[in-house]
């Protein structure tokens, strides 16, 4: 049970040094937008993350102080026992010590030894003067142990005290921070309340945007997996033809056409596709450091709750300069510019697709074998100091919730 609650309590402290590790970088990225032209809508939603972070940061707070509290009363009621224990022994021990006091002449115990009546009577007599010596010697150490055990859990019980206080002083502060975020989340959405239309279209071109370049994404797909499949068949076609040479038997051609919604895999892409299927939730993020922003699926907009938006993966938002990288190893499909600064990096693993948008760089190109965590190019940063990726996961032509896969992200 101890070894339970020692590490409940270090996976809480794990899990509030990881929140406060995303609260400095969601900081560092509303500092960042700052000193860009400002844009609302973006700093609300960073506003948001950062109110949510604070809330987990209490709780976290309150479940370390609930902890501490059942060990507390562990510890008190440990100290209220040994107490009991300590005195009814110090007693024992002392009438031990007044009675051996009154017999504590050498002469006496001689004397006790030399009056029986016999040899056997003689021995049984100094076997209890030994036995007698080696009692009082067990309840003195008996004091001894006793004493320091409690002396342990005093000193343990006030350790707790002392780490519940600075838990408890830590949640005063953390609760006034997260009433100075509200107070700054109020202000922003007042700013939005004024111009409410101009903001209501911003959301929605957004919105008309990430929809057609989720389309141009499938159609890449489907473009990438048929021409994949025309070259596996034209490599399978070339080698039947020089076998064919060797034997002399004719070969036919294939007529099929490219299927666009199944990778036709070889051997070697079976274990590569299972290879990554075995890795679910254990793949690395496209980023080295970030939090996410806007999930997968349909949602409500992170600002302007009225107004539902669809997400076909995940938005990672990060600091200037972030490099994405893949999360597994695999082969580079197509590299395409959708629009603007937003280029695009699929990457094939068997017949799975990793999809990294929003790149200002690119590093790698077509055909090129990536390794796990090989940076493939710079995350765009635009006007505002926003720097987000996009990142999706399909299977074959199916997308995925790729956040189920990346480690630690559930």
């Amino acid at each position: 049970m101890w070894s339970q609650t020692t590490d409940k309590q270090r996976n809480l402290e794990r899990k509030k040094e990881q929140i406060l590790t995303e609260i400095k970088a969601v900081q560092q990225l509303l500092k960042t937008e700052k000193t860009k032209e400002r844009n609302v809508l973006s700093e609300i939603q960073d506003q948001n993350h950062k109110i949510k972070l604070s809330q987990d940061l209490i709780r976290n707070g309150q479940q370390q102080i609930a902890l501490i509290n059942r060990d507390v009363e562990k510890n008190q009621a440990e100290v209220a026992v040994l107490e009991k224990e300590l005195k009814a022994l110090k007693e024992d021990y002392a009438k031990t010590i007044v009675k051996s006091y009154k017999s504590r002449s050498s002469q006496s115990r001689i004397m006790f030894v030399l009056s029986s009546e016999n040899f056997a009577q003689a021995y049984k007599r100094v076997q209890y003067m030994k036995q007698y010596a080696n009692y009082r010697k067990k309840q003195g150490d008996e004091v001894r142990e006793k004493s320091d055990a409690l002396a342990v859990v005093i000193k343990s019980l006030e350790e707790k005290k002392v780490r519940q206080n600075v838990l408890l002083r830590e949640a005063e502060v953390q609760k006034k921070n997260l009433e100075a975020e509200r107070t700054k989340q109020q202000g922003l959405m007042a700013l939005i309340q004024k111009d409410q239309r101009k903001y209501n279209d911003q959301i929605k071109k957004k919105r008309t945007e990430t929809a057609a370049i989720d389309k141009q994404i499938q159609q890449l797909i489907r473009e990438a997996i048929a021409e994949a499949n025309r070259k596996a068949r034209e490599a399978r076609e070339a080698a039947a033809k020089a076998a064919g040479k060797k034997t002399g038997e004719k070969v036919v051609e294939s007529s099929k056409g490219s299927n666009t919604a199944v990778f036709e895999l070889t051997p070697e892409g079976k274990v590569v596709a299972n290879s990554f299927k075995a890795n679910q939730g254990r793949l690395p993020w496209p980023v080295s450091k970030g939090y996410i922003s806007l999930r997968y699926g349909d949602q409500p907009h992170p600002v302007q709750k009225h107004l539902t938006i669809h997400n076909s993966g995940v938005e990672i938002s990060t600091v200037v300069g972030t490099r994405a990288r893949s999360v597994f190893q695999g082969e580079v499909l197509q590299v395409q510019v959708l629009s603007g600064n937003n280029k695009a990096v699929l990457i094939q693993h068997g017949d799975y697709i990793t999809v990294y948008q929003n790149l200002s760089d690119v590093y790698v190109k077509k055909g090129d074998k990536v390794t796990l965590k090989q940076e493939i190019g710079v995350v765009n940063t635009n006007a505002s100091g926003q720097t987000v990726l996009k990142f999706l996961l399909s299977h074959n032509t199916t997308i995925h919730n790729p956040q189920s896969w990346l480690s630690g992200s559930n």
